[in-house]
Protein backbone atom coordinates (compact mmCIF):
# COMPACT_ATOMS: atom_id res chain seq x y z
CA UNK A 1 0.00 0.00 0.00
CA UNK A 2 1.19 3.61 -0.77
CA UNK A 3 0.51 6.71 0.30
CA UNK A 4 -1.38 5.99 3.86
CA UNK A 5 -3.71 3.55 1.92
CA UNK A 6 -6.31 2.40 4.46
CA UNK A 7 -5.33 4.14 7.22
CA UNK A 8 -5.32 8.04 6.15
CA UNK A 9 -8.79 9.84 4.78
CA UNK A 10 -8.43 13.44 2.92
CA UNK A 11 -10.52 15.22 3.72
CA UNK A 12 -11.55 18.47 1.40
CA UNK A 13 -13.69 21.58 2.11
CA UNK A 14 -14.48 23.45 -0.69
CA UNK A 15 -16.96 26.24 -1.84
CA UNK A 16 -18.25 27.28 -5.33
CA UNK A 17 -14.32 26.51 -6.88
CA UNK A 18 -15.29 24.08 -9.04
CA UNK A 19 -12.42 24.16 -11.74
CA UNK A 20 -9.68 24.69 -9.20
CA UNK A 21 -10.91 21.63 -7.24
CA UNK A 22 -11.56 19.33 -10.27
CA UNK A 23 -8.16 19.54 -10.80
CA UNK A 24 -6.90 19.04 -7.49
CA UNK A 25 -9.09 15.80 -6.12
CA UNK A 26 -6.86 13.54 -9.07
CA UNK A 27 -3.49 14.23 -7.22
CA UNK A 28 -5.39 12.65 -3.29
CA UNK A 29 -4.99 8.58 -3.04
CA UNK A 30 -8.32 7.03 -1.74
CA UNK A 31 -10.18 7.67 0.42
CA UNK A 32 -11.51 10.67 -0.03
CA UNK A 33 -14.32 12.68 1.52
CA UNK A 34 -15.48 15.88 -0.25
CA UNK A 35 -17.76 18.60 1.98
CA UNK A 36 -19.46 20.82 -1.09
CA UNK A 37 -19.87 23.37 1.86
CA UNK A 38 -23.19 25.27 -0.21
CA UNK A 39 -21.54 25.43 -3.14
CA UNK A 40 -23.84 26.95 -5.71
CA UNK A 41 -21.58 26.53 -8.93
CA UNK A 42 -22.32 22.45 -9.21
CA UNK A 43 -19.78 21.46 -7.68
CA UNK A 44 -20.71 18.71 -6.00
CA UNK A 45 -22.21 17.30 -9.24
CA UNK A 46 -19.39 17.76 -11.22
CA UNK A 47 -17.35 16.10 -8.74
CA UNK A 48 -19.36 13.07 -8.72
CA UNK A 49 -18.96 12.86 -12.63
CA UNK A 50 -15.28 13.32 -12.98
CA UNK A 51 -14.11 11.91 -9.83
CA UNK A 52 -16.69 9.06 -9.09
CA UNK A 53 -14.46 7.62 -6.31
CA UNK A 54 -15.06 10.63 -4.03
CA UNK A 55 -17.27 10.13 -1.17
CA UNK A 56 -19.46 13.98 -2.14
CA UNK A 57 -21.12 15.36 0.93
CA UNK A 58 -23.57 18.21 0.40
CA UNK A 59 -24.49 20.94 2.98
CA UNK A 60 -27.10 23.15 1.97
CA UNK A 61 -25.07 25.98 3.40
CA UNK A 62 -21.90 27.18 4.30
CA UNK A 63 -20.66 25.41 7.39
CA UNK A 64 -16.96 26.99 7.67
CA UNK A 65 -14.58 25.43 8.98
CA UNK A 66 -16.93 22.99 10.52
CA UNK A 67 -17.32 21.52 7.92
CA UNK A 68 -13.87 19.44 8.18
CA UNK A 69 -15.93 18.20 11.71
CA UNK A 70 -18.22 15.98 9.39
CA UNK A 71 -15.44 14.68 7.72
CA UNK A 72 -13.75 13.45 9.84
CA UNK A 73 -16.51 12.18 11.54
CA UNK A 74 -17.54 9.93 8.20
CA UNK A 75 -13.99 8.61 8.06
CA UNK A 76 -13.51 5.35 9.10
CA UNK A 77 -9.52 5.47 9.28
CA UNK A 78 -7.02 6.04 12.15
CA UNK A 79 -5.91 8.94 10.55
CA UNK A 80 -7.67 12.32 8.76
CA UNK A 81 -5.18 14.42 6.08
CA UNK A 82 -7.03 17.89 5.31
CA UNK A 83 -6.85 19.54 2.03
CA UNK A 84 -8.18 22.55 0.41
CA UNK A 85 -9.50 22.68 -3.10
CA UNK A 86 -6.25 24.16 -3.84
CA UNK A 87 -3.66 21.94 -2.45
CA UNK A 88 -2.83 18.49 -2.26
CA UNK A 89 -0.51 16.26 -0.45
CA UNK A 90 3.04 15.22 -2.28
CA UNK A 91 2.62 11.39 -3.13
CA UNK A 92 4.26 9.33 -0.62
CA UNK A 93 3.78 12.20 2.54
CA UNK A 94 0.70 10.46 3.53
CA UNK A 95 2.27 6.97 4.01
CA UNK A 96 5.28 8.13 5.71
CA UNK A 97 2.40 10.46 8.31
CA UNK A 98 0.58 6.78 8.72
CA UNK A 99 4.03 5.70 9.60
CA UNK A 100 4.93 8.00 12.34
CA UNK A 101 1.79 8.24 13.52
CA UNK A 102 1.47 4.32 13.69
CA UNK A 103 4.85 4.21 15.63
CA UNK A 104 4.08 7.37 18.11
CA UNK A 105 0.85 7.19 19.86
CA UNK A 106 1.42 10.47 21.22
CA UNK A 107 0.88 12.68 18.74
CA UNK A 108 -2.14 13.95 17.95
CA UNK A 109 -1.22 16.10 14.96
CA UNK A 110 1.47 16.35 12.20
CA UNK A 111 2.33 19.58 9.98
CA UNK A 112 4.06 19.41 6.49
CA UNK A 113 6.24 21.49 4.52
CA UNK A 114 4.58 23.73 2.47
CA UNK A 115 5.25 24.37 -0.78
CA UNK A 116 3.57 27.70 -2.70
CA UNK A 117 2.46 27.47 -6.57
CA UNK A 118 4.35 26.19 -9.26
CA UNK A 119 7.85 27.66 -8.30
CA UNK A 120 7.42 25.31 -4.64
CA UNK A 121 8.02 28.43 -2.85
CA UNK A 122 8.43 27.47 1.01
CA UNK A 123 5.75 28.66 2.80
CA UNK A 124 7.34 31.47 4.97
CA UNK A 125 5.08 29.53 7.89
CA UNK A 126 7.36 26.80 7.63
CA UNK A 127 10.60 28.60 9.36
CA UNK A 128 8.26 29.79 12.31
CA UNK A 129 7.47 26.02 12.98
CA UNK A 130 10.72 24.90 12.46
CA UNK A 131 12.57 27.75 14.42
CA UNK A 132 10.65 28.72 17.11
CA UNK A 133 11.67 28.72 20.72
CA UNK A 134 9.99 25.70 21.44
CA UNK A 135 11.65 22.30 22.94
CA UNK A 136 10.37 18.87 22.48
CA UNK A 137 9.79 16.99 26.03
CA UNK A 138 11.89 14.75 27.09
CA UNK A 139 11.35 11.53 24.77
CA UNK A 140 9.39 13.84 22.80
CA UNK A 141 9.36 12.66 18.79
CA UNK A 142 10.39 16.57 16.66
CA UNK A 143 9.66 19.71 16.97
CA UNK A 144 6.95 20.94 18.90
CA UNK A 145 3.85 23.13 17.59
CA UNK A 146 1.20 25.12 19.39
CA UNK A 147 -0.32 26.34 15.91
CA UNK A 148 -1.00 24.81 12.09
CA UNK A 149 -2.16 25.42 8.97
CA UNK A 150 -5.37 23.56 8.17
CA UNK A 151 -4.42 22.41 4.53
CA UNK A 152 -0.98 20.93 5.83
CA UNK A 153 -2.27 18.83 8.29
CA UNK A 154 -2.62 15.11 9.61
CA UNK A 155 -5.03 13.84 12.88
CA UNK A 156 -4.92 11.49 14.62
CA UNK A 157 -9.00 10.89 14.29
CA UNK A 158 -9.63 10.05 18.21
CA UNK A 159 -7.30 13.03 19.33
CA UNK A 160 -9.36 15.55 16.94
CA UNK A 161 -12.81 13.93 18.15
CA UNK A 162 -11.65 14.12 21.63
CA UNK A 163 -11.16 18.04 21.13
CA UNK A 164 -14.09 18.69 19.64
CA UNK A 165 -12.64 19.77 16.10
CA UNK A 166 -13.27 23.15 14.89
CA UNK A 167 -15.80 25.39 16.53
CA UNK A 168 -18.58 27.54 14.93
CA UNK A 169 -17.42 30.85 17.48
CA UNK A 170 -14.48 31.73 15.05
CA UNK A 171 -16.34 29.67 11.63
CA UNK A 172 -13.15 30.77 9.60
CA UNK A 173 -10.06 31.88 9.23
CA UNK A 174 -7.37 31.50 12.06
CA UNK A 175 -9.57 28.48 13.05
CA UNK A 176 -6.27 26.44 14.05
CA UNK A 177 -5.67 28.21 16.68
CA UNK A 178 -8.15 27.02 19.23
CA UNK A 179 -7.40 23.33 17.60
CA UNK A 180 -3.69 23.62 18.27
CA UNK A 181 -4.92 24.80 22.10
CA UNK A 182 -7.03 21.97 22.63
CA UNK A 183 -5.04 19.01 21.46
CA UNK A 184 -1.90 20.18 23.61
CA UNK A 185 -4.46 20.83 26.35
CA UNK A 186 -5.53 17.11 26.16
CA UNK A 187 -1.89 15.89 26.43
CA UNK A 188 -1.19 14.99 22.79
CA UNK A 189 1.48 16.40 20.84
CA UNK A 190 1.97 18.34 17.63
CA UNK A 191 4.73 18.46 15.62
CA UNK A 192 6.56 19.83 12.32
CA UNK A 193 7.53 17.09 10.44
CA UNK A 194 8.92 18.84 7.32
CA UNK A 195 9.57 15.30 5.63
CA UNK A 196 5.84 15.61 4.57
CA UNK A 197 4.95 18.19 1.95
CA UNK A 198 2.12 19.96 0.93
CA UNK A 199 1.76 21.84 -2.45
CA UNK A 200 -0.83 24.58 -1.90
CA UNK A 201 -1.55 27.05 -5.08
CA UNK A 202 -3.06 29.68 -3.07
CA UNK A 203 -6.61 30.39 -5.01
CA UNK A 204 -6.61 33.52 -7.49
CA UNK A 205 -10.60 33.54 -6.23
CA UNK A 206 -9.60 34.53 -2.60
CA UNK A 207 -11.38 37.28 -1.18
CA UNK A 208 -9.59 40.71 -0.51
CA UNK A 209 -6.54 40.79 1.70
CA UNK A 210 -7.95 43.26 4.08
CA UNK A 211 -10.92 41.55 4.84
CA UNK A 212 -8.68 38.63 5.33
CA UNK A 213 -6.35 40.29 8.05
CA UNK A 214 -10.00 41.63 9.83
CA UNK A 215 -10.92 38.21 9.99
CA UNK A 216 -7.71 36.72 11.29
CA UNK A 217 -7.29 39.33 14.07
CA UNK A 218 -11.02 38.95 15.16
CA UNK A 219 -10.78 35.31 15.11
CA UNK A 220 -7.52 35.72 17.57
CA UNK A 221 -9.36 37.66 19.85
CA UNK A 222 -12.26 35.37 20.15
CA UNK A 223 -10.02 32.26 20.28
CA UNK A 224 -8.63 34.18 23.34
CA UNK A 225 -11.94 34.72 25.07
CA UNK A 226 -12.73 30.93 24.84
CA UNK A 227 -8.53 29.70 26.02
CA UNK A 228 -6.73 32.77 27.31
CA UNK A 229 -6.51 34.43 30.56
CA UNK A 230 -8.12 37.91 30.53
CA UNK A 231 -5.64 39.66 31.07
CA UNK A 232 -4.37 38.30 28.05
CA UNK A 233 -7.55 39.07 26.08
CA UNK A 234 -7.60 42.78 27.39
CA UNK A 235 -4.37 43.62 26.04
CA UNK A 236 -5.24 41.92 22.48
CA UNK A 237 -8.12 44.33 22.32
CA UNK A 238 -6.67 47.00 23.11
CA UNK A 239 -3.87 46.46 20.77
CA UNK A 240 -5.56 46.21 17.71
CA UNK A 241 -8.33 48.63 18.52
CA UNK A 242 -4.98 51.06 18.16
CA UNK A 243 -3.57 49.19 15.44
CA UNK A 244 -5.85 51.19 12.31
CA UNK A 245 -8.86 50.30 10.74
CA UNK A 246 -8.49 46.74 10.67
CA UNK A 247 -7.62 46.17 14.35
CA UNK A 248 -10.77 48.59 15.00
CA UNK A 249 -12.51 46.17 12.67
CA UNK A 250 -12.16 43.24 14.07
CA UNK A 251 -12.56 44.14 17.66
CA UNK A 252 -16.14 45.87 16.79
CA UNK A 253 -16.96 42.43 14.61
CA UNK A 254 -15.86 40.45 17.68
CA UNK A 255 -18.31 42.26 20.02
CA UNK A 256 -21.37 40.21 18.61
CA UNK A 257 -20.17 36.48 18.89
CA UNK A 258 -18.34 37.46 22.40
CA UNK A 259 -21.37 35.80 24.88
CA UNK A 260 -20.74 32.48 22.30
CA UNK A 261 -16.96 32.65 23.19
CA UNK A 262 -17.23 33.50 26.75
CA UNK A 263 -19.79 30.62 26.59
CA UNK A 264 -17.33 28.33 25.53
CA UNK A 265 -14.77 29.29 27.86
CA UNK A 266 -11.71 26.87 28.91
CA UNK A 267 -8.75 28.33 29.68
CA UNK A 268 -5.61 26.05 28.85
CA UNK A 269 -3.70 25.18 31.69
CA UNK A 270 -1.06 27.69 33.00
CA UNK A 271 2.11 25.21 31.49
CA UNK A 272 0.57 25.75 27.96
CA UNK A 273 -0.05 29.56 28.35
CA UNK A 274 3.59 29.83 29.63
CA UNK A 275 4.75 28.27 26.56
CA UNK A 276 2.37 30.24 24.00
CA UNK A 277 3.42 33.21 25.90
CA UNK A 278 6.88 32.54 25.36
CA UNK A 279 6.01 31.71 21.64
CA UNK A 280 4.35 35.01 21.52
CA UNK A 281 7.41 37.08 22.50
CA UNK A 282 9.97 35.69 20.47
CA UNK A 283 7.02 36.15 17.81
CA UNK A 284 6.86 39.71 18.41
CA UNK A 285 10.67 40.14 18.85
CA UNK A 286 11.06 40.40 15.03
CA UNK A 287 11.97 36.90 14.90
CA UNK A 288 9.39 35.35 12.16
CA UNK A 289 7.78 38.01 9.80
CA UNK A 290 5.50 36.40 7.29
Amino acid sequence: MGDGEGLVTVVVVSRNRKSELLQTLGHHPSPVILIDNGSTDGTADAVEHVHPAVRVVRLGSNHGATARNLGVALATTPYVAFADDDSWWEPGALDTAARILDKQPEIGLLAARILLGPENRPDPVCDLMANSPLRPEPGGYAKPILGFVACAAVVRRDAFLISQGYDPVVFFGGEEERLALDLAAGGWELCYEPDLVVHHHPSLSRGKARDRDVLILRNRLLTATMRRPLSVVLRQALRASRSGTAGLRAVLTAVPRLPAALAARRPIPPDLEHRLTLLETWQSAGAFQR
